[in-house]
């Protein structure tokens, strides 16, 4: 499989797509090019990426099969370098010379997304992210803040599933209203039990599954929301200086996932217009989801990695927002320390409480 790759027209220096010019940029030459002049590129690029180079045949030993079953490798156009990844890289730098570059074939033909949400935020922006997420947490370790360094950082575009549903929903409902009073002799309570009904439609739009095994579909349901309305279509430019996998879970897997999500979310919805009771009891929910609809898109995640204390810890920041999430470790000494003030506090409370009611 061959590369592509996106040169400055000025310096010839790798283009990077730009979150905060939403533009690609040399970083040698400062050189702004306009994304819609590379669209005239693209289908240039795919024949000369399809261009096979010279075979240098080695007759060493093979690779065993289990060996090279999610691998591949890439020959870079710019210095020849081979770079060996998994089969479901998308786009990278090359080790050698360091130039951005996109795995074309990995993004053509069915695999080619529909959408892409570009990046709006930069590294940077993702590290003082990761300060403001330390700030305010009296438990975390204070070496683990001082001393912390990132082990890496990266850009990644996530791909997602995007579905489309309109959910029929047939509910009933035992709900009931309790009225309390009293006289001079006793307290009354009556219980009126109603039976409640809830029929209609409810439409979901780009409900979002990811689609890569490698990362953990809970913590990428924390990022969300992303705003779609700010994605446009797919364009290998806006690749240019991150990484990107193409989906390893398709469609087919992917939608009990967020099947789950509308059914729940439908509930959820129907449940809240019935109001004014005391308490509301599911009886029966009848949903069906009918006109389905589904695109595949590339979604904007940093991914921010750290170790401490032998353990690995991992972030994530979504790439349009900057909504952040991530779990911290903990000082145990300073947990017990506080658990003990508390305690004792409390302890001081009961007993001057308990000697009050003596009293």
């Amino acid at each position: 499989m061959a590369l592509m790759e996106y040169k400055c027209p000025n310096c010839g220096g790798p283009l990077n797509f730009d979150p905060g010019a939403q533009d690609m940029v040399c970083p040698y030459c400062d050189s702004v090019v306009d994304l819609k002049t590379l669209q005239a590129m693209d289908s240039l690029l795919e024949e000369e990426a399809q261009i096979e180079s010279e075979d240098w045949s080695y007759s060493g030993a093979d690779w065993q099969a289990d060996e090279t079953n999610a691998m591949a490798v890439y020959t870079c156009n710019s210095c020849g370098g081979e770079i060996i990844g998994e089969e479901s890289l998308g786009a990278t730098s090359c080790p050698f010379c360091g130039n951005r570059v996109v795995i074309a074939s990995k993004f053509s033909g069915s695999l080619r997304p529909d959408l892409v949400l570009p990046f709006k935020l930069n590294k940077d922006e993702a590290k003082e992210a990761l300060k403001r997420h330390y700030a305010g947490k009296k438990l975390l370790p204070k070496v683990f803040r001082d001393r912390n360094h990132l082990d890496e950082i990266k850009g990644v575009y996530v791909p997602f599933w995007l579905f489309d549903a309109e959910a029929d929903v047939k509910a009933d409902y035992d709900a009931t209203q309790v009225k309390r009073w009293s006289d001079s002799h006793y307290h009354y309570t009556r219980t009126s039990h109603y039976h409640v009904h809830r029929a209609g439609q409810i439409g979901f739009d780009q409900v979002p599954v990811d689609g890569s095994q490698a990362i953990d579909d809970t913590l990428m349901e924390s990022l969300e929301p992303f705003d779609l309305k700010e994605a446009v279509d797919f364009q290998t430019a806006y690749l240019a200086g991150y990484f990107a996998n193409k989906y390893d879970q398709d469609a087919e897997t992917c939608y009990p996932r967020a099947d789950e999500r509308i059914q729940r979310s439908a509930s959820q919805a129907f449940r809240n217009t019935v109001k004014g009771y005391q308490s509301v009891t599911p009886k029966r929910e009848d949903i069906a989801l009918t006109d389905n609809k589904i695109k595949y898109a590339l979604l904007p995640v940093y991914l921010l990695s750290t170790s401490w204390e032998g353990e690995s810890y991992l972030f994530a920041m979504n790439g349009q927002t900057g909504k952040f999430v991530g779990d911290l470790p903990m000082d145990k000494k300073a947990y017990w320390s506080w658990f003990f003030k508390i305690f004792g506090i409390a302890s001081v409370l009961l007993v001057a409480l308990s000697q009050l009611l003596v009293r």
